[in-house]
């Protein structure tokens, strides 16, 4: 498809038999694949490569996958890029953290390339939808536009992680509606991905630091709110 010949992956892992195995099956379907073997030349790579798609593994030398994430999360003109990890771990603590530094998905190894492929494809229909919906909400003191992932309140801009960002988004968009954890999962990371329910208050207290306690409602025992009165 001529989409993914313009589509660039980072491939980060320390084995290189994975990577010959992705880089493969990546190049057959028409992606651009650039790989790096350690966490430190991960992020020196995407600087320099700027992927559309990273594939992150977790334990690596130098620097770990979760540290790697957080740094390239930080770097402006990554913040859209999809970032996956790709690993043997399976502990809940692990999961946590990844999505907790801005991972869209999670995959555990042994890695299958045709399910890992239909991942990456997921990932981009939903972020075709998403780019037709609303570009900007205007709502009580915040701007929130969807073409910059910035938030102005009352004059101050806020920088978001993606996920972070797309949460406060939907809950503005659908104001003084209650959505449960399973229903924010649901519309946030999709149904491609398993996401555990912690995750979706980890975000919703990051948001709140970052903006403040006045927005965003918890209903005991139903879930959420983006709360208008």
């Amino acid at each position: 498809m001529s989409e993914k010949t313009k589509t660039r992956v980072l491939v980060v892992d320390d084995e290189p038999d994975i990577i010959d195995l992705l880089k493969y099956n990546l190049e057959k379907e028409g992606y651009e694949v650039e790989t790096a073997s350690d966490g430190i030349k991960a992020v020196k790579a995407a600087i320099k490569f700027k992927p559309d798609v990273i594939l992150l593994d977790i334990m690596m030398p130098n620097q770990d996958g979760v540290e790697t994430c957080r740094q390239i999360r930080d770097i402006p003109e990554l913040k859209s890029a999809f970032i996956i990890f790709l690993t043997a771990r399976s502990e809940e603590y692990s999961e946590v953290a990844a999505f907790d530094v801005g991972a869209d998905d999670y995959i555990t190894k042994p890695i299958k390339p045709r399910a890992l492929l239909s991942r990456i494809s997921a990932l981009f229909r939903r972020e075709t939808k998403k780019e037709q919906e609303v570009l900007q909400i205007r709502i009580k003191d915040l701007t929130i536009d969807r073409t910059s992932y910035t938030i102005d309140q009352s004059g101050k801009t806020i920088i978001l992680p993606k996920k972070e960002f797309e949460l406060l988004y939907f809950l503005a968009k659908n104001p003084n509606m209650v959505f449960s954890r399973d229903d924010l999962l649901m519309n946030i990371w999709g149904a491609d991905v398993f996401v555990l329910a912690r995750t979706v208050d980890v975000h919703i207290r990051k948001v709140r630091e970052k903006i403040g306690d006045d927005y965003i409602t918890t209903v005991k025992g139903v879930g959420y709110k983006f709360e208008l009165n």
